[in-house]
């Protein structure tokens, strides 16, 4: 790819200008060639790939495949993908189901090989303009993703939150869906200050604190409340804030003329912490 994306400098100021300028980066992005061109191969010959050998033994068609789910990482990894896809999701004990990472799932019962109508979809119009449509977004992602990762996560947070959230699960078990795509997991976790650590405890414990977290900074436990659109807009930019106090501040930081004078002085972490976030009124 020779697209470059813009994203401001990164942080929350980055996010913002990305916002603004996103419709028009990707329009520029989709007329790559080298994007078409996998996007043309796709359409032309997905319809022979009828068994899942014949999907993973073609290193184009795969590409696509796996970057509409954001999985591109697997495209050296072909017996693994093999075998999920001829396992299918059906089965409660099937390989794609026992990966924690939910995008693997998502991806093997699209193309639903294993399941009962055996990969069929694929020869129909709107599941090969579907995955076309989750590759042209993800690989935007991707590629901004490349200028800086926070962006390509938050991005991903946005587009992905709401269709958990709006599914027939139990909010327990949306919950589990949250935590197990890592993405999903991380910008959430990071909006919500719960610790890395935290991922070694029991599962149903998980859930519990990072509902309750969500109860204290959403005032509402439910993930429903995660796509809320103006929850939505706070997570993302508790997430950047946050991250800024990770790695400390840069010039980017709203305060940072303030916080660096005040740094000579001797001002603690927690200090730092609290002048960032009050300084966010972005």
């Amino acid at each position: 790819m020779t697209f470059l994306p813009t994203t401001g400098g990164g942080g929350l100021v980055g996010w913002r200008v990305l916002e603004k300028t996103a419709p028009a980066q990707q329009a520029a992005f989709e007329r790559t060639p080298s994007l078409n061109r996998n996007i043309d191969y796709f359409l032309e010959n997905v319809g022979k790939a009828l068994t899942p050998k014949d999907l993973v033994s073609d290193y184009r068609l795969l590409t696509v495949a796996l970057g509409a789910f954001g999985l591109g990482e697997e495209i050296n990894n072909r017996g693994l993908v093999l075998r999920m896809l001829e396992g299918g999701t059906e089965d409660e004990d099937a390989l794609a189901n026992r990966f924690t990472d939910t995008r693997y799932k998502a991806f093997v019962k699209a193309f639903s090989y294993g399941n009962i109508d055996g990969g069929l979809k694929i020869l129909t119009e709107s599941f090969q303009n579907d995955i076309v449509a989750r590759y042209k977004a993800l690989e935007f992602e991707r590629a901004v993703g490349e200028v800086d990762n926070d962006m390509r996560l938050a991005m991903n947070f946005k587009r992905e939150i709401a269709d958990i959230a709006n599914g027939d699960a139990s909010d327990v078990t949306k919950w589990f869906q949250v935590m197990g795509n890592r993405p999903l997991r991380e910008v959430v976790a990071t909006a919500l200050n719960i610790p890395t650590e935290v991922a070694q405890l029991d599962v149903d414990k998980q859930q519990e604190i990072f509902a309750d977290r969500a109860n204290q900074i959403l005032g509402d436990s439910s993930v429903s409340a995660l796509s809320d659109p103006e929850n939505i807009d706070l997570l993302i930019r508790r997430f950047f804030l946050n991250r800024q106090i990770e790695q400390g501040p840069s010039q980017t930081t709203p305060g940072y003329a303030a916080l660096t004078m005040l740094q000579s002085t001797g001002l603690g972490a927690s200090s730092i912490s609290s002048l960032i976030l009050s300084q966010a009124t972005y």
